[in-house]
């Protein structure tokens, strides 16, 4: 048996490879047709203008159901985990799964709405994606930290750990070189500016500002590529539990059983 048939480890390697699959062809799609500079421009950028920010929202959707479907699997698993742990893990367990599902959500936002066209509700997407989701790494840290050593090992919560520094460290660096560039820029449209020429004024905060958001991307990535192996120990199935041998509604319905046969449950002759 191959590694990602073992469990439901699919799940966030599909997630991981897709999504970086978006980011990629967006890119590659804007640099070739010059609508963005081909030195790291924003991830935004690369999905603002027709034809890449049709396949860019398409492909981020579905990463978006990657996700919720991740979360909740991470939840149920925890769940099982951790059921005689205590109400406490329980309800930090529950707070991650929301914080995933908000996380997610907010990518299919910033997926539909570009920064162009629709820039407070783009920007709300953001904050949901990179803050909310921020937490989610924050939560599932911690969880891992009450896990260990009995559940898994210490390894597993040191790199969680440390993502978590790097997806802190990433945010603060992109927040406060934005605030600098936006403060520097005043007058200008940021939010319309795609093309950047090295030198101009606001150039050097852009920059540190974009390296940060791609930073905190492949932060993101890298957090659920430690999933794997815990996936792989995990199967979710689905039980279908008949009430009734018939789907009408109300009491009159109910001698139906008794006077009408079916060749689908009594077998034909």
């Amino acid at each position: 048996m191959w590694w990602f048939q073992q469990g439901l480890c699919f799940l966030p390697a599909a997630l991981v490879v897709w999504t970086s699959a978006s980011f990629g062809f967006a890119y590659i799609t804007a640099v070739v047709l010059n609508h963005v500079d081909p030195l790291l421009p924003y991830i935004s950028d690369t999905g603002t203008l027709a034809p890449e920010r049709c396949v860019f929202g398409i492909m981020l959707d579905v990463s978006s159901f990657l996700g919720m479907a991740t979360v909740y699997v991470r939840y149920k698993q925890v769940e099982a985990l951790t059921a005689d742990a205590g109400a406490a893990l329980g309800r930090l367990n529950l707070a991650g799964l929301a914080l995933g599902l908000l996380s997610s959500l907010g990518m299919c936002v910033v997926a539909n709405f570009q920064k162009t066209a629709l820039f407070p509700v783009h920007l709300l997407g953001a904050a949901l994606t990179l803050g909310v989701g921020a937490l989610y790494i924050l939560v599932q840290t911690l969880l891992s930290l009450r896990m260990q050593p009995h559940i898994h090992s210490r390894r597993v919560f040191q790199a969680r750990l440390a993502i978590g520094l790097w997806t802190l460290g990433s945010i603060i660096s992109m927040f406060v070189s934005s605030v600098i560039m936006y403060s520097t820029l005043v007058g200008v449209d940021v939010t319309h500016k795609l093309h950047w020429t090295p030198g101009e004024k606001g150039y050097t905060a852009h920059m540190v500002s974009t390296v940060s958001e791609w930073s905190l991307a492949l932060a993101f990535l890298s957090f659920f590529l430690t999933y794997i192996r815990d996936f792989q120990k995990i199967k979710l199935r689905a039980e279908v539990d008949l009430q009734s041998r018939h789907l009408y509604d109300g009491p009159h319905y109910q001698n139906r059983e008794a006077s009408e046969s079916s060749p689908l449950l009594v077998g034909g002759r």
